[in-house]
């Protein structure tokens, strides 16, 4: 199947999507080098816990191709209304056509709309640098080579902070 951004829906997900929602980011996931398993069991904690900020669908022809999470981060500084993406996924078979940039597009224009002060996440700067994001000394993530873990601040200042992540991604 070939897709294109055109032919998506993205839409919130809704409480009887989750489990084709999990079962697509355990596909995602099974082959990636930098994943450890518990990706799905992240995205089903945050629903559980009514952690999840942004969750979002994309759909081609009524079908879960795509989707997107995000959830609010404590900043040991305390600066309120940051929130973490991820996890965020493709089905593999349609990776590489525009998916996972209507996804991010959609879940930084919502973080945007809830008044959100800014998105970090953990993954490969040469993707997500197209969205903005960047690495920045003065947001870190314990134990996390620096570069791979970015932000993007949707206004002026970047908080000198460690970033803790909800309990949920400690799920699995």
């Amino acid at each position: 199947m070939h897709t294109s951004s055109r032919d998506l829906t993205i839409r919130e997900c809704g409480a009887t999507e989750t489990a084709a929602r999990d079962a697509l980011i355990t596909r995602a996931f099974r082959d990636a080098p930098h994943a450890d398993g518990t990706e799905a069991a992240i995205a089903a904690a945050l629903e559980a816990r009514g952690k999840a900020s942004v969750s979002l669908l994309a759909l081609h022809a009524g079908v879960v191709v795509g989707c997107v999470l995000t959830s609010p981060v404590t900043l040991s500084d305390g600066t309120p209304g940051w929130h973490g993406l991820g996890p965020i996924a493709v089905e593999p078979a349609l990776q590489q056509q525009g998916i996972g940039i209507a996804l991010m597009e959609a879940a930084l224009a919502r973080l945007r709309a809830i008044g959100a002060a800014g998105c970090v996440l953990l993954g490969d700067p040469a993707y997500y640098a197209r969205f903005g994001f960047i690495t920045d000394p003065r947001l870190q993530l314990p134990g996390v080579p620096p570069g791979y873990f970015q932000c993007l601040s949707f206004g002026a200042a970047i908080p000198t902070a460690e970033v803790r992540y909800d309990a949920a991604f400690d799920a699995g």
